[in-house]
């Protein structure tokens, strides 16, 4: 089953007028910043909105690995998910 990204994108960012090119963009790192949105912070917004299954689709396990760092985890809004990815992180290494 294929997985739009932009679609994906859209929902997400439904809030703001950032296009989903911009925010892909940023992801594959040929833009620094969407909107007021880093790498980083969009990152966080997927986790804390996608279930873990639609976020291996978009990302490769390397970079979901480089991306789930200590400091995103702690930056994360809800202490259960703060454990949860906690835990991913730890099966990821």
């Amino acid at each position: 089953m294929e997985i739009n990204r932009y679609d994906i994108y859209r929902q997400i960012m439904w809030d703001y007028n950032i296009s989903p090119q911009e925010i892909d963009a940023v992801l594959s790192g040929n833009s620094v910043k969407a909107g007021h949105y880093t790498k980083q912070t969009i990152f966080i917004k997927l986790l804390e909105n996608l279930p873990w299954f639609t976020l291996v689709r978009l990302f490769s396990v390397t970079e979901l690995k480089q991306m789930l760092t200590d400091e995103v985890i702690d930056k994360l809004r809800f202490k259960s998910l703060r454990g949860q990815y906690k835990y991913v992180q730890q099966r990821l290494q």
